[in-house]
């Protein structure tokens, strides 16, 4: 034998004893398992028995019947990971369920978290059909169930390095039940396995034991739990995009026909946030009117620094004469998410629609607060 082949076949046989490797039973002694159970403390006639403390007996009601030594699996149990937004999980349970309550209100819930576990399954190269839920719901439920059904999952072990063999195959199909309670404010997501067939060199099986049974549909339970949360963190930053693009003030009037600005935003909120804005550009406050929304100023056109300019710092200025204005703000509309502002001079007359169209893209920003918020 050449010593090329021999090193290819200490390599074999190395790879070969990493691959049987089975990381569900733990290595080492077992001698314990043999051991035999120690003999009653018996207490001679003429002697007192010892005082005995209830804090430190064993239960008689433990299974004793569970697997020793080799036997045990030795895996750390399966949990559902309750890592998209408002889930939650029923404490000690041991079936892959659990519960999410509704985060967006533009949203139908169940759809959202139907369409999590449709990609997760077309992101595996799975198919499915709908069951006729009426198969699987509780009469004494009240609320909508849904039910639907994967086709076959396959998984393939190859072995050997060179030339590859299948060692074994495992085939998988699950049921997902979307129950959904009558308000529609909560959805549960219930995952089981419906089927299992394992083929190696000993042959086909359908049996699976109950420990890979419950790892195997908490896995895909998780899989659809952090499909639905990357939805969610998709559906927030288009949320996000569109608040950043969209037109919080616009140019029109109030309700007595005066040229004002309409700002998206709730009368209360606004008036809260307008110190923010007469600071940030160049008024100052002087007095005010809360019960009738009016805030008098005096404004001084800032200066535009020269060095603000070079740093790339320089703030847009409103173009208005240095005087005293009041900022008149009115709600527009009976749901109070439209806020009218309109600006007066000293003498009591509104800023012509002129004005307002030549500031409009200085107060548009101002506003807004989208340079602050």
């Amino acid at each position: 034998m050449s010593r090329q082949l021999f090193y290819f076949s200490v390599l074999g046989l190395a790879l070969s004893a990493c691959s049987s490797h089975d990381n569900k039973r733990a290595q080492g002694n077992f001698d314990y398992a043999q051991k035999q159970e120690a003999k009653d403390f018996v207490v001679p006639e003429a002697l007192d028995k010892p005082e005995k403390n209830k804090k430190f007996l064993i239960p008689t009601t433990i299974n004793k019947q569970g697997p020793i030594g080799k036997k045990m699996d030795i895996r750390a149990p399966s949990l559902v990971l309750p890592i998209a937004a408002s889930s939650r999980v029923i404490t000690n349970s041991d079936e892959a369920v659990i519960w999410f309550d509704k985060v967006f209100e533009d949203k139908d819930l169940d759809t959202m978290i139907e369409n999590a576990f449709v990609s997760q399954l077309t992101a595996d190269g799975v198919g499915y059909e709908r069951v006729d839920a009426t198969n699987f719901t509780d009469e004494n439920l009240k609320g909508t169930t849904q039910v639907f059904e994967s086709q076959w999952y396959h998984d393939e072990l190859e072995t050997g390095w060179l030339f590859t063999d299948i060692e074994s195959s495992t085939s998988m199909r699950f049921r997902y039940e979307l129950y959904t309670k009558p308000h529609g404010r909560s959805v549960s997501l219930k995952v089981t396995l419906i089927d299992y067939m394992k083929t190696d060199n000993a042959g086909g099986s359908k049996f699976i034991n109950p420990i890979d049974k419950q790892r195997a549909e908490m896995s895909m339970l998780n899989e659809i739990v952090a499909q639905l949360d990357y939805n969610y963190r998709l559906h927030q930053q288009e949320n996000r995009l569109l608040r950043a693009n969209q037109k919080l003030v616009t140019l029109g009037e109030n309700s007595n026909a005066e040229a004002a600005y309409i700002v998206e935003m709730a009368l209360d909120n606004l008036w809260d946030n307008m110190p923010i804005f007469f600071e940030k550009q160049g008024f100052t406050i002087t007095d005010l009117d809360e019960s009738d929304k009016k805030y008098f100023v005096d404004y001084i056109q800032p200066d535009s620094s020269l060095w603000d300019s070079i740093w790339g710092e320089e703030q847009s200025i409103i173009d208005l004469a240095d005087d005293k204005y009041q900022f008149v703000l009115a709600p527009l509309d009976d749901k109070n998410q439209k806020t009218s502002v309109t600006i007066y001079q000293a003498d009591g007359k509104p800023l012509a629609k002129e004005t307002l169209e030549r500031l409009f893209s200085v107060m548009e920003l101002a506003l807004s607060f989208k340079n602050i918020y």
